[in-house]
């Protein structure tokens, strides 16, 4: 069985957190948000993923109202992209410094503290997605210096770093990255490397789209029969198999699925308590992995 926790920015969190980007679905039903944090939380969760362009503010609002000091729970937010609700996305890039500095300060704000434990880089370098073009392509150094000055005056802990590649991760290093966050699933292990390179140098790999298959152009884990196999074999879903090859597959390996309703949060913690075994592992292990790099926007 694998650990059920994991080291992350200068604390050991539990390995299957909660990702906050779901929560918008409950925007007309902030009650039941609010109670679904806190079901995870009391069920040992103390890692959350969120960014300010979450619902609008909405993820953010609500983590901020549904935890308590006592909590002790490590939050994670992210830069790189503002909410646009007009446009034809959900977000417009920002990737700029000083663009980055006051997606700092709205996340400081939205999320009432004075300090955010760590924020993530999402960069636009590799992995499905939007890509950066005119003002929005900037220099990894350039933002790295404003990260490292933020940290500098207290206001970020530690830096992370999403939508990264192998060499960008490796020029980053120096500075002093607590994570990487990707998109990689049993399905899309194009990252293999640099996972390789997180796990030797104790940064935490923190996937997001751990089933894979969020574009429709991206593989399912779920569509696998090996996937199916196993699930039927342990009496598990075929989801909970994906997520817990993840933390079979690294030590380093932190989980950040996200979902709005509550079964589904329950049956996502419970993988962390899945266990497969070698043979179960080598079916897994032989399931075709397919590049998840496709351009969006």
């Amino acid at each position: 069985m694998t650990s059920p926790t994991a080291p992350f920015a200068d604390r050991t969190v539990l390995r299957v957190g909660y990702g906050a980007l779901q929560l918008e679905r409950l925007h007309h039903r902030r009650s039941e948000a609010l109670a679904l944090l806190r079901r995870a939380v009391e069920s040992g969760v103390d890692h959350l993923d969120t960014a300010q362009f979450y619902g609008f503010g909405f993820a953010n609002d609500v983590i901020r109202e549904a935890l308590h000091a006592r909590d002790d729970v490590l939050v994670v937010t992210k830069v790189g992209a503002d909410p646009d609700p007009g446009g034809p996305l959900p977000l417009r890039l920002a990737q700029r410094p000083e663009q980055l500095r006051a997606s700092v300060e709205d996340n400081l704000r939205s999320l009432g503290t004075d300090q955010l434990p760590v924020v993530n880089l999402r960069r636009l370098d590799s992995g499905p997605g939007l890509r950066p073009d005119d003002d929005q392509v900037v220099g990894l150094d350039d933002q790295l210096a404003l990260m490292t000055a933020l940290r500098d005056e207290g206001k970020i802990g530690a830096i992370g770093l999403s939508g990264v590649t192998l060499d960008g991760l490796r020029r980053a290093l120096p500075a002093g990255i607590a994570c990487v966050q990707n998109a990689y699933s049993l399905v899309s292990r194009d990252d293999e490397d640099m996972l390789r390179l997180c796990t030797a140098e104790g940064i935490a790999w923190v996937p997001f789209f751990p089933l894979g298959g969020a574009f429709p152009s991206l593989p399912k884990v779920t569509d696998e029969p090996a996937v199916h196999a196993v699930a039927a074999s342990l009496g598990v879903t075929p989801s909970q198999v994906g997520l817990a090859w993840l933390l079979h597959h690294a030590p380093n390996v932190l989980l950040i699925p996200g979902t709005a309703d509550a079964a589904h949060l329950e049956a996502n913690i419970a993988a962390g308590e899945i266990t497969l075994d070698a043979a179960d592992l080598a079916a897994l292990d032989a399931v075709e992995s397919r590049s998840n790099d496709v351009p969006i926007g």
